[in-house]
């Protein structure tokens, strides 16, 4: 167990933060819940389009809310606490190696990352109701960017990452699995996909740019 933990310290030094203020900037943003907003709005979008009748969107709006409680606040409100892993910047032993952005350390305890489950399991669930494709290749790397801010901000070790990433997973299959012993999910259409992608790239693209026009003021 011991030479896995080594290894996992060694692996977060090895993608943890750089030289960048450019890049450091795009990190910061894409890290903050508040930046993926629109595309939460987008997928509300294709649930009212799809779905006409209002039981079926509020269905739609709890299994989203219970994918959150049971990823994210349990992980906050219960594990972190009781595992009681060390964050890496907080870690006696290689705190002082990681390299953080605007001083930016998080809370004192990492395991497991809440930000790689809450993420996966909006991921997982929302492809598994929509089934397109497309849709969950974009919204599996949208969990997966948020994943690679943690790690370059040095709030998350890997095996936080993997075991948020597997418990998200679950979680939003779980949520699917339940969804559909209450009613039977309507159909969706490629078209109305483009609305959360195009959101998506939105999304990357203002991020970026926000940074180059910043570090240029």
């Amino acid at each position: 167990m011991e030479e896995i933990i080594q290894f996992d310290k060694q692996l977060l030094l090895m993608v943890n933060g750089s030289d960048s203020e450019f890049f450091d900037y795009i990190i910061l943003t894409l890290t903050n819940a508040k930046t993926w907003i629109p595309l939460y709005v987008g997928l509300f979008y294709v649930v009212l389009k799809a779905n006409k009748n209002l039981r079926e969107i509020v269905l739609i709006l709890a299994a989203a809310g219970l994918c959150y409680l049971l990823a994210g606040a349990i992980d906050d409100g219960i594990v972190k606490p009781l595992v009681a892993r060390w964050r890496p910047t907080h870690d006696p032993e290689i705190g002082h190696l990681v390299d953080t952005v605007n001083g930016y350390r998080g809370g004192k305890y990492g395991f497991f990352s809440a930000h790689a489950a809450n993420t996966f399991s909006i991921a997982i669930f929302f492809s598994l109701l929509i089934r397109q494709r497309m849709l969950t290749f974009f919204l599996v790397g949208y969990s997966l960017i948020n994943c690679y801010t943690r790690l370059y901000l040095g709030v998350h070790y890997p095996g936080d990452i993997t075991v948020g990433l597997l418990w998200g997973g679950f979680v939003g299959w779980f949520v699917y699995k339940l969804y559909c012993r209450i009613t039977v999910p309507a159909k969706y259409e490629l078209h109305l996909c483009f609305v959360p992608i195009s959101i998506l790239g939105l999304t990357l693209f203002t991020a970026v740019l926000m940074a180059a026009f910043d570090l240029h003021l």
